[in-house]
């Protein structure tokens, strides 16, 4: 990866380039405050386009070509990366902070002041037993002016530090690596094409399940952008069930239903909450139908190496559904 990586991919049509960055969020003290990767992919045609680190998940290795495409040699979008991900990552953190230590202020505000006050008061009372001679009196009178005195000083410090924590930076901005992504040159196999989604069908699948799940009374968001395994979260704000729920949509009866390895994954890894929507007769009269499967991973799947997917038969769910 230090050199550069080639991968596969099913969803594109011509080379694109990924490059990931780092980023920090410095305060005034020095401390990081916060730190993300990016992955910018660059068209062939030289525009950008913000993905989830998380890409590669889906991607298959592959040699490097003989030749280098043109999207290889591109300038990095600076210019875009800041923009679009770095100004919006630095305003979010600085949201963030500054709740966080105004929250702090008013607590160190309040109780230094108090204490500062306490302090007043019992120098007063100590000045009235000095005039009348009480012994001891002019001992605890200096200590009890170094204890105001410190502790003026110490909310004049905590105001400095936290005037300081306000004050944030982008810092440590680098490439990490770059990756070029290839058509797949199995995509145009029939048994491949197949298992390509088609958007228009994957658009009605996911009406339909969110549609339903609102209808269940759940809390409803779609996810699928973000490359997290699976399209949609769902909460029950009664029961309190959290539904991790990936959609596969399929124009008629029956057809192939096939997991990435990102989300073969994730729904191994959360079993207890991950669940298969299969949306069947997504471009049928009668409407989209809806299969509900929770914990996938337990099903057989069959493992596709040759693209590395997940596959099986949309009509061998009908009992489990």
């Amino acid at each position: 990866m230090v050199q550069g990586a080639c991968f596969y991919s099913l969803d594109i049509t011509e080379p694109v380039r990924i490059d990931f960055y780092r980023a920090k969020v410095v305060d005034g003290l020095g401390d990081v405050i916060h730190e993300r990767m990016f992955a910018v992919e660059v068209s062939s045609a030289g525009s950008a386009t913000l993905r989830d680190p998380g890409v590669l998940g889906n991607l298959s290795p592959a040699p490097a070509p003989g030749e280098l495409p043109r999207v290889a040699t591109l300038p990095e979008p600076r210019a875009w990366l800041n923009d679009n991900a770095l100004v919006p990552f630095l305003e979010e953190v600085r949201a963030d902070r500054l709740a966080e230590v105004e929250r702090i202020r008013e607590h160190v505000e309040t109780s230094l002041t108090e204490l500062i006050f306490r302090e007043d008061q019992r120098i007063a009372r100590l000045h009235e037993d000095v005039e009348r001679g009480v012994e001891g009196a002019a001992g605890n009178l200096r200590q009890a002016e170094m204890r105001q005195g410190e502790l003026m000083e110490r909310r004049n410090r905590r105001r400095e530090e936290l005037e300081r924590q306000r004050s944030l930076t982008l810092q440590g901005i680098e490439r990490m690596t770059s990756v070029l992504v290839l058509p797949h040159p199995e995509r145009e196999r029939p048994e491949v094409r197949n298992l390509r989604p088609d958007p228009e069908t994957e658009a009605i699948a996911m009406r339909a399940a969110m549609e339903y799940e609102r209808f269940q009374g759940r809390v409803v968001a779609d996810v699928h952008e973000k490359n997290l395994g699976y399209d949609i979260t769902t909460f029950d704000a009664n029961s309190g069930e959290l539904r991790l729920i990936e959609v596969k949509g399929l124009a008629g009866d029956d057809g192939v239903v096939a997991l990435t390895p990102n989300e073969k994954r994730t729904a191994e890894d959360r079993r207890d909450c991950y669940w298969l929507y299969v949306v069947t007769r997504c471009k049928h009269r009668s409407g989209p139908k809806l299969m509900t499967i929770k914990d996938p991973a337990q099903l057989k799947w069959d493992e596709i190496r040759k693209i590395d997917h997940y596959a099986l038969r949309a009509a061998s769910l009908e009992a489990r559904a």
